[in-house]
């Protein structure tokens, strides 16, 4: 079975902590994402959505629960792992001491081996396929390259939003696919 990976994204699930909290409600109950991660690189009040975000964590035992690049309130709230941007790759290893999981997003090779040698749960690596504002597709010929050099989880991430790319992302080696539009648009 291949790992599902839910990201969260304020335009949306909400900039609220409210709205945020039942619409990842929502999505745990549809899907029972593995990892869900709640992502919001513009909110003032982050601390207060994590809050919002890991009040489900109780509700929903089977998913892990990461924030987004803060390891601090990670640890401080109780989340079960933090998703770092590859600009903050070598804070890896500090994350992990701190008995955080950690899944870092890689766009080469390179960052990935580095992500192994500090000890992280995991990558996201792409973007696989065409997705909004994130540039050229690597592909999938390169997502198999990378399943062949480290042995961590690698979670197949960018314009994911279907069965058959799930599928697709499945032969090429990935151990999971990571997606923030599957989980939106699937539901509806």
């Amino acid at each position: 079975m291949i790992l599902r990976y839910a990201i969260t994204d304020p335009k949306l699930y909400g900039s609220k902590p409210s709205a945020l909290k039942e619409s990842v409600r929502q999505t745990l109950l549809a899907f029972s994402p593995d990892i869900i991660c709640l992502r919001d690189k513009s909110s003032s009040h982050y601390e207060a959505l994590a809050e919002a975000f890991l009040s489900l964590k109780p509700h929903f035992v089977r998913t892990r629960f990461f924030l987004h690049t803060d390891i601090e309130l990670a640890i401080r709230l109780g989340a079960d792992g933090i998703h770092l941007p590859s600009a903050m790759l070598s804070h890896t290893g500090t994350a992990v001491s701190r008995g955080l999981k950690v899944v870092v997003s890689t766009h080469t090779i390179e960052e990935a081996v580095l992500c192994e040698k500090a000890g992280a749960y995991g990558i996201t690596y792409g973007p696989v396929f065409a997705t909004p504002g994130k540039g050229a597709p690597k592909g999938l010929e390169k997502l198999k390259e990378i399943t062949g050099k480290i042995s961590l989880n690698i979670f197949a991430l960018g314009g994911i939003v279907s069965q058959e790319q799930i599928e697709a992302v499945k032969r090429a080696g990935a151990d999971g696919f990571a997606s923030i539009r599957y989980f939106v648009t699937q539901g509806k």
